[in-house]
């Protein structure tokens, strides 16, 4: 989960810039993404039917998820947003000097990006 200092940060730059950000349940998704299989899940101690011991459940929907559902929501997104992509620019060591040629001061940026 994101600190919620990095989350700060990156709304006053959105905020800046005049972006538009818009939010995604992610987990509730996740947590209800589509099966290809059919899950079967046993009858639970203490609620085992008297007339029917030996049937199972079919699953429609899993409170807490299922160990099935990341590959099957892997499978949806690598249909969609996985592929490789050139870096649009070159990388580059941040903060090294100042527009006078001075060494920066690391200390400062990170005082003033734990004040958000």
């Amino acid at each position: 989960f994101a600190r919620i200092e990095a989350i700060r940060l990156f709304l006053a730059y959105v905020a800046h810039k005049d972006f538009t950000v818009y939010q995604m349940d992610v987990k509730i998704t996740f947590l209800n993404g589509i099966l290809k299989e059919e899950v079967y899940v046993g009858q639970p101690p203490g609620f085992v039917s008297k007339q029917y011991p030996d049937h199972v459940y079919a699953l429609d929907k899993a409170l807490y998820g299922l160990k099935q559902e990341p590959r099957a929501w892997y499978d949806v997104l690598s249909q969609f947003l996985i592929e490789r992509v050139p870096t649009p620019r070159v990388e580059q060591a941040k903060l090294k000097l100042d527009s006078v040629g001075k060494p920066v001061d690391h200390t400062d940026y990170r005082s003033m990006i734990r004040s958000l």
